[in-house]
């Protein structure tokens, strides 16, 4: 697959594909007889993995971390399994503070609408 179809599948741009390359993401992109990047299924998978684990905020390190363990292979799995998990814990923490604080807009949002329903009892009456 071309860098232009994987551009739109994945909805990432072509400096951010190269830059994963770059950076050992992405290390071993095939290329045609003319140069041009040939992303494979796998290479499709990976992107598709780093792509949703960027959007949960996983750090590019943590994810060249796992990246090179995972291509170091079987050795590694339980490297790779407390790599995940502490991300997973560190995700759950954002989450819980998230919650907290759509919890206090929530209430505060409640908070105004009856100031807003007694200010309008006080006008009428």
């Amino acid at each position: 697959m071309r860098i232009a179809e994987v551009v739109e599948r994945y909805g990432i741009s072509a400096d951010t594909l190269r830059y994963y390359e770059r950076i050992g993401l992405l290390p071993h992109v095939a290329r045609t007889a003319s140069g041009i990047r040939d992303y494979s299924e796998a290479d499709c998978s990976r992107i598709s993995f780093i792509k949703c684990m960027r959007q949960a905020n996983v750090p590019i390190e943590a994810l060249t971390t796992y990246m090179r363990l995972l291509d170091q292979g079987d050795d590694t799995l339980a490297e790779r399994k407390a790599l995940l998990e502490e991300q997973r814990d560190l995700i759950q923490q954002r989450i819980d503070e998230m919650q907290a604080g759509l919890e206090r807009l929530t209430f505060k949002i409640d908070h105004y609408d009856d100031l807003m329903v007694q200010a309008e009892q006080t006008i009428q009456g």
